[in-house]
């Protein structure tokens, strides 16, 4: 990071665990599994029938219907956690307040508006161009969540969008803090957020051999690093932190949660969807995470793992985590919290680094649930089954998407 620096003042979410930052907070540490069957579409054809849903998200409550009507659910569900992560920032901007100029939005999303193109593109093959809506592409396009969060909220700073798969929000959240460092924004709304259950994703993802099908057992489905783990479970969700410069928010006497101190990145440039054997690029992002904060891994003192229940990325990660800490690896907290929340996509980021925030805050670490039978590969201390008391000073947040991408964000206690 450069001379400005970037704290955490606001956070924001909606997933499968909780409809708010509390109640999600409160769900990870006790942990509760949000994966079940799925509802929203007829799965009985799919090989995964399960997945973490939001069951009782009422748009409504948070918007007009017709304003509603006008996003796809990854934007309603981005727009519903930024709003909550602003106004426990306490920033609002009227239109025009000059002080809006100044803050922006930077927005992750793995595959946007996937439930529109499936409606849309239905519509086109069965009835005709001619019935299509206006607002289909508007609904569609990734930077949309983003671009709807600055028009309501009034944010006409820098406002960009990452579509790096599962590494998108953490992207967002780096590249937010590093707009903030140079001094191109004092405020931005940082996150991401995805709404894949549908047939297209489920089915392709699925042909793709990278979901569970353990539809049997829902709850137990989502097991990072357990030698029983056979694909990560699809989930819909979002995240949202508000950044903002430390001098500008103490003079405004903001809650500072924590600090952004690291951001790293690497591309393993190895396969589309399998990472590098070995986890080499996944450690150079999470030493580029150390040197960018200017401290050494036996500073960590917890890290949320991408952890995604697969059987490459977990062993894979276990390695370059090895790698980069040495014999600290044995002694550093571990969690995946997809085992609770499952994947995501470009809102796992995002909300993995909520989770280490209030980690920071909150002096304690949620567990990995269902971790059973670890693996022998998978040999570290992933917190299993129960929340630790945990002095946390410093929190690594790690995402690593399809395509190479790897980003690894760091935040220390304020």
């Amino acid at each position: 990071m450069n001379d400005r620096r970037v704290v955490v003042t606001g956070l924001g979410t909606v997933n499968p665990v909780g409809g708010d930052v509390e109640s999600t907070w409160r769900g990870l540490l006790d942990g509760v599994s949000g994966i079940g069957p799925i509802t929203a579409i007829d799965a009985s054809d799919l090989p995964s029938q399960i997945a973490g849903e939001i069951t009782d998200f009422d748009v409504e409550a948070f918007m007009p219907r017709r304003q509603a009507r006008r996003m796809d659910r990854y934007g309603q569900l981005f727009w519903v956690a930024a709003g909550e992560a602003l106004d426990d920032s306490g920033i609002a901007y009227e239109p025009d307040d000059p002080a809006a100029y100044r803050a922006g939005v930077v927005v992750g999303s793995g595959i946007g508006g996937v439930a529109t193109f499936e409606e849309e593109l239905t519509t086109l093959l069965e009835i005709g161009p001619h019935r299509l809506s206006p607002f289909g592409i508007p609904k569609i396009i990734a930077n949309m969540a983003g671009g709807q969060v600055s028009i309501d909220f009034n944010l006409y700073g820098p406002n960009t969008t990452a579509v790096t798969a599962c590494a998108a929000s953490a992207n967002a959240i780096g590249d937010a803090a590093a707009i903030i460092a140079r001094g191109s924004a004092d405020v931005m709304v940082a996150g991401g957020a995805d709404a894949a259950i549908t047939r297209f994703a489920m089915g392709g993802f699925a042909q793709a051999r990278a979901l569970s099908t353990r539809n049997d057992d829902p709850q137990g489905a989502s097991r990072p690093f357990d030698a029983g783990r056979d694909g990560f479970v699809m989930a819909e969700g979002a995240a949202a932190l508000v950044l903002e410069e430390r001098e500008h928010a103490l003079m405004r006497g903001a809650n500072v949660y924590a600090e952004v101190i690291g951001y790293g990145m690497s591309a393993d440039g190895y396969h589309v969807t399998l990472p590098r054997p070995g986890g080499g690029g996944a450690a150079r992002a999470m030493q580029s995470a150390l040197d960018d904060a200017g401290i050494v891994a036996e500073k960590v003192s917890y890290l949320n793992a991408h952890g995604t229940s697969t059987a490459a990325n977990d062993v894979t990660e276990t390695m370059a985590i090895k790698t980069v800490f040495g014999d600290h690896a044995y002694r550093v907290p571990i969690s995946s919290t997809k085992s609770m929340t499952g994947h995501l996509l470009g809102g796992a980021g995002a909300i993995e680094a909520v989770a280490s925030v209030l980690a920071i805050r909150d002096r304690v670490v949620p567990p990995t649930i269902n971790l059973t039978d670890p693996d022998p590969e998978c040999d570290l201390d992933y917190v299993p089954g129960e929340a630790r008391s945990v002095d946390v000073q410093y929190a690594m947040s790690n995402s690593f998407g399809f395509g190479g991408h790897n980003v690894v964000l760091l935040f220390r206690s304020p």
